[in-house]
């Protein structure tokens, strides 16, 4: 092979690697015009807040607060007040353990999600049964998401992804708003009963400058605003 061709091939090659990489990293919120957000905790490790704030495409941000009784996200006091100040919306919320006592849970939580720091509702993530049975887990998380009810004046948005949805929550949700996780961007979620979803975590290998290796992106579906999961203090 002479070497003008194998420049000639070394160049193609590298132009390929560069043109696959660029249509890697475009994102869902590069293509559409939906309400973007953000999933972000202590995994993300150091954010720079302020070039996700001027990103322009992000509108909102859920922060972890908190796991279980006695587990707290130890970037969420930084993350809850950086985030407020690049500007984007921001919530919190609860990795819920439903074998925990809900009491324990929801006073971890409040201890981490001061409601005078809240733009958006809480959110409760439920992906784990803990063992539980269907009528059990479901038992269990109502008793929580009345507490939080309580707590905070206003229903909580529930997080959970579409496989463990239909198969341990099915019909038992009808009051509450949902966040379905489901990693197929070219196909929105679909639940066994048809409910109605509020908003769709597409990916869970997102990228944003500011961060440092992958994050959780959402966005909302259908006819849904903001608006709806507006953190209401004057109830």
């Amino acid at each position: 092979m002479s070497i003008r061709r194998r420049l000639f091939m070394t160049i193609a090659a590298l132009a390929t690697m560069v043109c696959a990489h660029a249509q890697y990293n475009i994102q869902c919120e590069d293509t559409c015009n939906h309400i973007h957000g953000l999933d972000m905790s202590h995994y993300q490790g150091n954010v720079f807040w302020e070039a996700i704030g001027n990103n322009g495409r992000m509108y909102y941000v859920y922060l972890k607060a908190s796991e279980g009784g006695d587990n707290q996200d130890k970037r969420y006091v930084d993350n809850i007040r950086m985030a407020k100040a690049s500007g984007l919306k921001v919530g919190s919320y609860h990795f819920y353990r439903p074998k925990q006592p809900q009491v324990v849970q929801l006073r971890n939580f409040r201890a981490q999600c001061h409601p005078d720091q809240q733009d958006l509702v809480p959110m409760i993530d439920v992906e784990s049964a803990g063992g539980l049975s269907a009528s059990a887990l479901c038992d269990s998380l109502h008793k929580f998401l009345e507490l939080v009810e309580r707590e905070y004046h206003q229903k909580p948005l529930v997080y959970t992804y579409t496989n463990f949805y239909n198969k341990y929550l099915v019909g038992q949700l009808d009051d509450y708003k949902l966040m379905v996780a489901q990693y197929t961007p070219d196909r929105e979620p679909k639940l066994a009963d048809e409910r109605d979803i509020f908003a769709w975590q597409y990916t869970g290998k997102g990228y944003i400058y500011g961060v440092t290796g992958y994050v959780d992106k959402s966005r909302l579906l259908g006819r849904h605003t903001m608006r709806e999961i507006r953190y209401n203090r004057r109830r």
